[in-house]
């Protein structure tokens, strides 16, 4: 997940992107999960016994129609030459357009809009493909066979043998995978820890930002959705379940007295990353091990993601997100779709995928000892590993909100008087 300006990418080239921890490290955060497998191994093998798994599931397609093309629609880092330039080679000649979003809802509407006769692939937040875009049949289910084995391979948060797949990469009756994780972090709030220490920033949570003490010393990271999870939070009530009149109230006057009371309000997460280097404030509201590990990355480890110790939802406090992509159910879709997710689970695209330009993130697939052995020590510093699966385990869902449309409005308004 990511937000920046939408950009397209065709074969042009364009920019390109940017030791070791101990094994029990390692271990412990994995869960022992399973050594990796030949994810690396030459596309072009694959893709006859692949393509004869597809055409089971599928209907009957004129040979040839399409087979060079590819269409993405995601968020930024799969519309890099660092992903796409490798994917040209393997299969030279194939045509691929991406096309980055700046939120799910905006990139599902295209869909919605007639749009599937164009895309091939969609990489959206996980609570979108089984709670929207399947229902409403936007996208159709991976060949299981295919891409089980891929999942069986991920992070513990999104496999284990106790439960199986994440729900949220299958159809309700769990028969079907509709998408495949990579990107994935936790996403509640930002300190700089010379100002406020991390333990007085988890054990205080979101409500911290009420305190009047803070008045013009936090901005807030302007990335609309993710605001209104996290006024709820603030407010001390679940995002993701019905909502009471007073809860409604609860959450205006708390989305009037977080925007009167902030000095900056800013959807460049740069910008503020800047604030808090150069001491302007002390915090933001929003972000996480996203929006910081570029400023990490650079050397500024006391810019630090937050995931509060307790909160309203079940206990807990703070949010994560992941990210799936899934096949769009494009009447003439494009083999090269299913040949591009497993593309993508090679470990050296696993990093470039994990290390896109502008902000870093953990991927699924840094269970396997061959993608996990890609990461330095400063970028694993970055991605705030040491705490990753303590982050995780304090951190819900991302989720769809009831009431958005209305919760959305009274944001935009206090958002609007502060302007």
């Amino acid at each position: 997940m990511a937000t920046t300006h939408p950009t397209t990418t065709t074969n042009a080239a364009a920019p390109a992107a940017r030791s070791r921890l101990n094994r029990r490290d390692f271990m412990r955060l994995t869960g022992g999960l399973a050594a990796g497998f030949a994810a690396g191994a030459a596309l072009t093998s694959l893709t006859t016994r692949a393509h004869a798994q597809d055409a089971a599931q599928r209907p009957a397609r004129r040979p040839g129609k399409r087979d060079n093309e590819l269409n993405i629609l995601c968020w930024e880092g799969y519309n890099t030459e660092d992903v796409l330039g490798p994917f040209r080679k393997t299969l030279p000649g194939v045509k691929v357009k991406a096309e980055s979003g700046t939120d799910d809802p905006s990139m599902i509407n295209k869909l919605r809009a007639g749009e599937t006769r164009l895309w091939d692939l969609i990489n959206v937040n996980q609570c979108w493909a089984r709670g929207e875009m399947l229902p409403e049949n936007l996208i159709v289910p991976l060949n299981r066979p295919r891409f089980e084995p891929y999942m069986e391979k991920m992070m513990k948060w999104f496999y284990n043998s106790k439960d199986g797949i994440t729900p949220f990469a299958l159809s309700p009756d769990g028969r079907d995978i509709i998408g495949l994780v990579q990107r994935f972090g936790p996403n509640t709030f930002v300190v700089n820890t010379k100002k406020i220490s991390r333990a007085t920033a988890e054990d205080q949570g979101l409500p911290m930002f009420l305190d009047p003490k803070l008045k013009n010393r936090y901005g807030v990271l302007a990335y609309d959705n993710w605001n209104v999870i996290h006024l709820c939070i603030t407010a001390g009530f679940d995002p993701f379940r019905p909502h009471t009149p007073d809860e409604i109230e609860r959450f205006g006057k708390t989305a009037r007295q977080i925007f009167a009371n902030t000095k900056i309000i800013s959807g460049d997460l740069i910008q503020l990353n800047q604030a808090l280097v150069n001491g302007d404030i002390d915090c933001y509201f929003g972000g996480g091990t996203y929006t910081v590990s570029t400023a990490r990355h650079e050397g500024f480890s006391e810019i630090r993601g937050i995931s509060p110790l307790r909160g309203p939802m079940h206990g807990k406090g703070a949010t994560q997100w992941f990210e799936l992509t899934s096949l769009v159910n494009n009447p003439d879709l494009s083999p090269r779709a299913s040949d591009f997710l497993e593309f993508v689970q090679r470990p050296e695209i696993c990093k470039a995928v994990a290390f896109a330009e502008g902000t870093y993130n953990p991927v699924s697939q840094m269970s396997q000892p061959e993608v996990f052995a890609k990461f330095s020590k400063q970028d694993l510093d970055a991605l705030q590993w040491e705490t990753l699966e303590e982050d995780m385990n304090r951190s819900v869902d991302y989720q769809i909100i009831p009431e958005n449309d209305l919760l959305t409005t009274i944001y935009n308004e206090a958002k609007r008087t502060r302007a």
